[in-house]
């Protein structure tokens, strides 16, 4: 086969026409696009460039690679290259190369200082702070049309969005309950058994479900599967522009979307957190009776001795709270979620990481507060 040539003719004015001929095909190599980039600096006239490939014999990629370079040098000249000539399959590979933007990776930047790395951090949580408040502001002003009859959100969604909550996790808060209740009952045992005051297990297991554990696994729970169910739904919804959508149409996103999502866990957490401490006073009862031995009616009288109906408030206390922060925290990183698939999986974690770590901080500030009432 006959090598590629690349000949050059200026006979008209202003106009180069690059003659190309041969075999043009990446396995029999290819001439540099030097050559013609060389003509265009010596002749800085031109303006533009058309082609001849009559006598090409065979092409393949190579060619349009070839072109491809001619045409992105001539865009910075600002010079128009004809194509109208070439070979129509390698017209339509250009036409798909043109449209792809080449990226071009970033200069690698300075090595940041210890003082810069804590000032943007510190720059980074403050506008997240304001975000935050930003976004509690639209939740407020959107509970107050809710009161007035003024909000508008579809009933069947919030349905929906309640039986998902509700219904839908109740499986999943039975086993780890009474999986909890009887550990309680475990640990409990191993130090009564000495004083042989088994039955206070019952004391244990009950006050610690009803008081604080029943709530504080339940919103665990809840943060890892609702939370982060709101936050991967409104972030692919972010991505796919349907928020935007709906400012467009004039419907507020945390009206429609957020406070059903808010209003659906508020009322479902209590719920969910009455079922679990019911569930973990069952594992210690399972425990208690089935491997210590102890009398079933004595279980379960020493039980409502020691739980106190304040008690039972405290925990409902918590349950409330922790909706609140775990329907928040879901939907806030969810709508504020950038537009790509990578960022809806950070917007996720981040939903599980932060509720989970507000719910420890929630409950250490009730516990103080109750130690302080004296209740």
């Amino acid at each position: 086969m006959p090598p590629q040539k690349v000949t050059f003719n200026f006979s008209t004015p202003g106009v180069l026409r690059i003659k190309l001929n041969g075999d043009w095909q990446m396995a029999s190599g290819l001439p540099a696009a030097g050559e013609v980039s060389s003509q265009l600096v010596s002749h800085s006239d031109i303006r533009q460039i058309t082609f001849d490939v009559s006598e090409i014999y065979k092409w393949d990629s190579g060619l349009v690679s070839f072109l491809l370079r001619i045409i992105r040098e001539c865009e910075h000249k600002d010079i128009h290259v004809s194509l109208e000539e070439l070979p129509q399959g390698a017209q339509k590979l250009l036409a798909l190369a043109l449209k792809v933007n080449e990226r071009v990776a970033p200069a690698p930047r300075a090595r940041e200082s210890i003082f810069e790395k804590v000032g943007g951090k510190v720059i980074q949580i403050n506008q997240g702070i304001h975000s935050l408040l930003d976004f509690l502001g639209e939740i407020a002003v959107s509970l107050g049309r809710l009161i007035t009859g003024k909000a508008y959100f579809r009933r069947d969604d919030f349905m929906y969005i309640t039986q998902k909550c509700g219904a839908s996790a109740f499986g999943l808060v039975s086993l780890i309950s009474l999986l909890v209740g009887m550990i309680l009952a475990f640990v409990g045992a191993i130090q009564l058994k000495l004083l042989g005051a088994q039955i206070y297990i019952a004391d244990i297991v009950g006050i610690a479900m009803v008081r604080m554990m029943g709530a504080v696994m339940t919103g665990i729970l809840m943060s890892g599967r609702t939370g982060a169910s709101f936050a991967a739904e409104l972030g692919i919804m972010q991505a796919n522009e349907e928020i935007d959508a709906l400012k467009t149409l004039g419907v507020s996103p945390v009206e429609f979307l957020v406070i059903p999502r808010v209003l659906a866990l508020v009322i479902m957490m209590p719920l969910l957190t009455l079922y679990a401490d019911l569930m973990g006073v069952l594992g210690g009862f399972v425990i208690s009776v089935g491997m210590l031995g102890l009398n079933p009616v004595e279980y379960f009288n020493h039980t409502q001795d020691a739980v106190k109906l304040s008690y039972l408030w405290i925990g409902l206390i918590h349950s409330f709270v922790f909706g609140i922060i775990v329907a928040i925290v879901g939907c806030f990183r969810g709508i504020k979620c950038e537009r790509n698939a990578a960022a809806v999986g950070e917007a996720t974690t981040s939903a599980v990481v932060t509720a989970i770590t507000a719910i420890v901080i929630a409950t250490a500030i009730i516990t103080f507060i109750c130690q302080i009432l004296g209740v």
